[in-house]
């Protein structure tokens, strides 16, 4: 197969399972750690409003989703791409990146997890799976 056919493959085959963990992740956390009584997960202002009652597992598990669909993603590019293995999983970081800024500003939660969550849980995870190459 052509090397730059195989790493385009290779980028969106790791960018749709990462994305799959992500959501799987997602919406497992609350059967672990519930949500607070009242909020609705399919509504941003009931999210707002209940955001100080959110348990350190709620955010624990958004955290994991991120990091762990991230390192999967990029592992799933290494794993598969012919050349420029290290470069694809940053860019599956970048990539994935990309959406958690854009959720921090759909999405409210306190300072401190969105920046832990946007120095920890995209790069961080792309740098170790580029390690394995």
């Amino acid at each position: 197969m052509n090397p730059i056919l195989r790493n385009i493959l290779a980028f969106f085959l790791g960018a749709i399972i990462g994305g799959i963990l992500n959501g799987a992740i997602v919406a497992i956390g609350p059967m672990i750690f519930p949500y607070p009584e009242g909020l609705d997960p399919n509504d941003v202002e009931s999210f707002a409003e209940h955001i100080n009652e959110f348990s350190l597992g709620n955010f624990l598990m958004t955290f994991l989703a991120h990091a762990l669909g991230t390192l999967v993603g990029a592992l799933i590019t290494v794993k598969f791409a012919a050349t420029h293995k290290a470069n694809l999983a940053y860019g599956i970081g970048a990539f994935f990146l990309i959406g958690g800024i854009a959720a921090s500003y759909l999405i409210p939660a306190p300072t401190w997890f969105i920046a832990v969550d946007l120095i920890l849980a995209y790069i961080p995870m792309a740098w170790l799976a580029a390690k394995t190459n």
